[in-house]
């Protein structure tokens, strides 16, 4: 009885997730591509740890937030002068914008926009599929 109870419990779980998906659309990814000072980058890499992620984490709809350090272009090239991409995901796009006009994100991005060589960057937006 204890296995059926178990099933149930797990199968009504995942309906519930399935019914929150859809009432949500699907997940959506910010990718930045920036060009850190170099002279700063250890600055910016602590305020991004220890600061932004903490707070971004905070809202509802966060899902993940990364840091990406520039490597080496495989094929092609490398969008020119950046050697960071930031990706941001969150469950929809309505929930980003909540963070992102929020008191909280007013205060712990500019310190990373400040660590930047110049501030003429592309935010592009993408739905999961």
């Amino acid at each position: 009885m204890k296995r059926r109870t178990c099933l149930k419990t797990m199968l009504a779980a995942g309906a519930a997730g399935s019914a929150t998906q859809a009432a949500t659309g699907r997940p959506i990814q910010i990718h930045v591509d920036l060009s850190v000072d170099p002279a700063k980058e250890k600055e910016m890499l602590k305020h991004f740890h220890n600061v932004f992620r903490p707070t971004a984490a905070k809202f509802e709809g966060y899902i993940d937030v990364r840091m990406l350090k520039l490597r080496a272009a495989v094929t092609g090239s490398a969008p020119p002068g950046i050697n960071y991409r930031f990706e941001l995901m969150y469950r929809n796009e309505e929930l980003r914008q909540t963070w992102v006009k929020s008191p909280e994100h007013q205060k712990v991005w500019p310190p990373i926009e400040g660590m930047l060589r110049n501030k003429d960057y592309s935010v592009v937006l993408f739905d999961e599929t």
